[in-house]
């Protein structure tokens, strides 16, 4: 059965947009103009992938995001922004959403972000690949084809954390409570030197990462590459 989507978006031209280019990719597509509806179907009727507009009328995104999260639907959330919100980007990810696109955006764009979303959203396994990388999960060990990889403990619990969760847009406070937890004395500064000294036995070049990415301001993105 083809993948589900519900798209929450108040403004009628691109909503009409969206729906039919999705349609036509093969997605059964469902809408809603303004939040209250949206949450009403959402709850009712949960699909694979939710495109979510931040600024609606009745309910916003925000509250969208965090009931959906609340009564324990894990569907990718990708909302839809407009640009220079990135205090607004970093609220909906902390709220649980999973990426975001900026206005105005390609639809190839978007039409490659959800079936990437969807491709890795049922993934599972305690063996995660990425690139010539293996990682066992369970073993507590990382491997270059068959050679085993140095890591630290926090660099371990990094790696894993961003493994399992890719091409997710992850702000350096979700990093901060998922790898180090109830830590007194850590910052965002622990989160950028631990992605560094992790960027050096992973990445090819460090300084052009090609799995671990800055998302500027707000934090980072793991990237699997091609066909994992």
């Amino acid at each position: 059965m083809p993948s589900s989507l519900l798209i929450i978006e108040d403004d009628p031209a691109l909503l009409r947009g969206l729906k039919d280019n999705f349609e036509r990719a093969g997605y059964r597509v469902r809408t809603a103009t303004d939040g209250q509806r949206g949450l009403d179907t959402l709850l009712a009727e949960p699909p694979d992938l939710l495109l979510l507009d931040l600024m609606l009328p009745r309910l916003n995104g925000y509250d969208i995001c965090r009931t959906a999260r609340d009564r324990g639907l894990d569907l990718p959330i990708i909302m839809l922004t407009a640009k220079g919100q990135e205090d607004d980007i970093v609220r909906g990810l902390e709220l649980g959403a999973d990426d975001y696109v900026t206005k105005p955006f390609g639809i190839r764009e978007l039409l490659a972000r959800v079936k990437a979303f969807l491709r890795r959203h049922d993934e599972s396994g305690e063996v995660r690949a990425f690139g010539p990388f293996r990682l066992d999960i369970s073993a507590h060990k990382l491997f270059r084809d068959t050679a085993e990889i140095a890591l630290t403990a926090k660099e371990f619990k990094l790696l894993a954390f961003l493994v399992t969760r890719p091409g997710r847009a992850l702000t350096r406070n979700a990093i901060l409570d998922g790898v180090w937890g109830d830590e007194v004395v850590v910052t965002d500064r622990s989160v950028d030197r631990c992605v560094t000294t992790l960027r050096a036995k992973i990445e090819a070049d460090p300084r052009a990462p090609q799995f671990i990415h800055t998302i500027r301001d707000i934090g980072y993105r793991f990237d699997p590459g091609p066909g994992s």
